[in-house]
């Protein structure tokens, strides 16, 4: 199972799903990416996964597949 750099794994992303995953069947790693903001703010930061932040979860993280609420409630930070 590949996990992408927001931590859902690919087979269940919306996009994978939809075929309009920008990276197609690699999925979404940390590098600089034009079509995704979140794998480009990984890669700038040096981390492999957006968990993996101090800023987890932000405003870039609000932008992608997963529900921003959820991110809050695994972070801690739903409160």
């Amino acid at each position: 199972m590949r996990i992408g750099v927001c931590g859902i794994a690919c087979e269940k992303c919306p996009r994978m799903t939809k075929g309009i995953c920008p990276s197609k069947e690699t999925g979404c790693r940390p590098r600089d990416n034009k079509m995704c903001a979140i794998a480009t703010c990984a890669f700038q930061k040096g981390v492999a996964l957006c968990f993996e932040c101090p800023e987890f979860p932000c405003e870039t993280t609000r932008s992608g597949s997963i529900s921003f609420g959820y991110c809050q409630y695994i972070s801690g930070r739903d409160s």
